[in-house]
């Protein structure tokens, strides 16, 4: 200004700027001695968050609100960081149907416990299309090793699956798994973290093992929650009828074969039918629950036996 002549306007004006801003003079800092303390404090106490940090403060004298105190303590940098928890992405992995045995098995884990109050495990496994249950394992802790060799023993009696469907546990994730999937050429489909609908057969089976056999039976110990357990899967696979396979059991689903398959076909087609003979009477429930005899009698639809 003093070289071109200029006053403090003109040459603000020039250089676009306020001229408060050209006038300003920076107020020394009033928060020194206590930010000095502060950052002794933090480097003393590193884990101490800027509340702990003021109390301590405050008993050491000081006076000072605890937003001037979170304030300092931004400005510094005192904040310890956290590391972000690390989120596992899969691509979908939605459900495909199946037309043969051995062609997919899905397997999960099932918790409990016994009377002591210890905690039990239980892998499950069934296979897709016939959904029979090779296997029901329990003991205290079963780790990935321990998986192999179940899937060994079931692979000698029944032979080996073309894909297996799991989770993201670690006993299927560990690398033995991963590398023994490899060498004996199973593939492998892990479903998306918190989608278990992805690996929904075997979530049905594990509703029905615990509704009708966890919660129903009082384990003593672990061998009699063997015996217990054991005694419900052979039931499960040679009695008890189930709605999919055209209420038959898996075990005599499986000995039929394809036959059985276009049977249980026929009848999904029947009931589908029918449902359609219903829904065009404008009825939304079957007959029997709307009292077929009244029905009948009123002639509204034919009852045929």
């Amino acid at each position: 200004m003093t070289e071109h002549r200029f006053s403090e306007r003109q040459a603000c004006k020039l250089l676009e700027m306020d001229l408060s801003s050209y006038r300003y003079e920076p107020k020394p800092d009033k928060n020194g001695p206590l930010r000095q303390e502060l950052v002794a404090l933090a480097k003393r106490h590193p884990r101490y968050g800027y509340r702990m940090l003021a109390r301590k403060l405050q008993d050491r004298g000081w006076v000072a609100n605890h937003k001037r105190i979170e304030r300092l303590y931004r400005q510094e940098h005192l904040m310890m960081r956290r590391l972000k928890r690390k989120r596992l992405t899969r691509v979908p992995q939605p459900m495909t149907d199946v037309d043969r045995a051995n062609q997919e098995w899905s397997m999960d884990f099932v918790a409990d416990g016994l009377a002591t109050g210890r905690a039990i495990r239980a892998l499950t496994m069934i296979d897709s299309y016939t959904r029979e249950s090779p296997a029901i394992e329990v003991d205290f802790s079963l780790t990935s090793r321990r998986v192999t060799r179940v899937l060994e023993w079931i692979i000698e009696q029944r032979g080996k699956p073309e894909r297996i469907r799991v989770d993201n546990g670690p006993e299927f994730t560990s690398r033995h798994f991963l590398s023994w999937c490899e060498h004996r050429g199973i593939g492998l489909i892990h479903i998306q973290p918190g989608r278990p609908m992805q690996n929904g057969r075997v979530e049905s089976f594990n509703g029905r093992f615990r509704h009708e056999c966890l919660n129903t039976n009082w384990f003593v110990t672990l061998q009699d929650a063997k015996e217990k357990i054991e005694a419900w899967r052979c039931e499960y696979n040679q009695e008890r009828p189930h709605s999919s396979l055209g209420y038959l059991a898996p075990a005599v689903f499986a000995a039929r074969g394809p036959f059985a398959a276009v049977m249980v076909d026929a009848a999904g087609a029947r009931r589908v039918q029918a449902q359609d003979e219903l829904a065009a009477l404008g009825l939304d429930t079957p007959p029997r629950r709307q009292g077929m005899a009244s029905m009948a009698a009123k002639g509204r639809i034919e009852v045929l036996c």
